[in-house]
């Protein structure tokens, strides 16, 4: 694969995807923008282009599959054949189960699962002819453990997994050589926490610690051209993965005396602001969210996890030497 490859991501305008967008077009890429608000596309378009990169903004819900499949057409047909292909998009709702309803939670999954379904399927659909291309699952450490009040979105994001780790195995049957990854991501410094649905009194915020988003789009950028199975983001992100392993009865109690309060902040907020559950919220929120000030711009966890297999050969040539001077 190489710098001007034809690349689409979900869920394109704001938030992770529209930073993704960003690092893609500094190395010059193609890139089909998927989301629902024609206004945040049209700026992330602009900013695509500004960087270097070239862009087609292309309002599309992903959970609709036939809305999907045409944007996809539309690429090809306009860009050229799609080589990486990235399903980032979601919706949620902050709400304990007891008080969501069947709609909300069918939107969520709808977005969150069907979305990225859609997205992989019309992915496959020109790749397999091919046999070449990337897909890239943009995933959470909620995948492996949820929390409270996010039932919605843990659901639809544990489905997501298992869709992805069983189209991983019939690819292998197949003997394919496209290349399906899943990035698992810690909590962000995205606009979500300011237009998600919410039935908490106070401000939804992502439970710290917090990372900006362009960590975020440099792993998923990363994953896009290297044959990981999983690339796990943060060390937050790592130590929820293992202790729902080995710990998940004392992580339920955990998350049950403190998961309500580290979702929210001290700011109490209107029980009707508008959310994007339904429909886009207008203007234009770019990446970032209400949370610079707290959040991260680096990870060390994504430094070692990028060059692993270098640090693995130093430390073997280290072990090597040591045992000669032994000697």
């Amino acid at each position: 694969m190489n710098a001007s490859d034809v690349v689409v991501i979900t869920g394109a305008s704001a938030g992770v995807g529209r930073a993704t967008a960003w690092r893609f077009a500094k190395r010059g890429a193609r890139i089909g923008l998927l989301a629902r608000g024609q206004e945040r596309l049209d700026a992330t378009c602009r900013e695509v282009e500004e960087l270097g990169g070239q862009a087609l903004a292309i309002q599309t819900d992903v959970a609709a599959a036939d809305q999907v499949e045409a944007a996809a057409a539309r690429v090809e047909q306009e860009l050229g054949p799609i080589r990486v292909w990235v399903n980032n998009a979601m919706a949620t709702v902050f709400s304990p189960v007891k008080e969501t309803s069947p709609e909300e939670f069918k939107r969520a999954t709808e977005v969150t699962y069907l979305g990225a379904v859609h997205g992989t399927m019309s992915a496959l659909k020109r790749m397999l002819p091919r046999d070449t291309g990337s897909i890239v699952q943009v995933g959470s450490a909620l995948v492996y453990r949820s929390i409270p009040l996010q039932a919605a979105y843990c659901g639809a994001k544990h489905g997501f997994k298992g869709f992805t780790d069983s189209l991983r195995t019939e690819l292998l049957h197949d003997g394919s050589r496209i290349h399906l990854t899943m990035v698992q991501l810690p909590a962000l410094n995205t606009p979500q926490f300011s237009w998600s649905k919410t039935r908490m009194p106070r401000q939804p915020q992502p439970v710290p610690p917090i990372f900006q988003p362009e960590v975020a789009a440099e792993a998923i950028v990363w994953a896009a051209y290297h044959r990981r199975r999983e690339v796990h983001v943060g060390l937050p992100t790592v130590k929820a993965i293992w202790g729902q392993k080995f710990i998940p009865g004392l992580l339920d109690r955990y998350l049950a005396r403190i998961g309500f309060e580290s979702q929210q902040t001290s700011a109490y907020i209107h029980p009707n602001r508008a959310n994007n559950l339904f429909a886009p919220v207008p203007g234009d929120h770019s990446a970032h969210g209400m949370f610079d000030s707290r959040s991260r711009a680096y990870s060390s966890q994504l430094w070692f996890t990028k060059n692993r297999h270098w640090l693995i050969l130093a430390g073997a040539i280290i072990a090597l030497l040591r045992r000669r001077r032994d000697y």
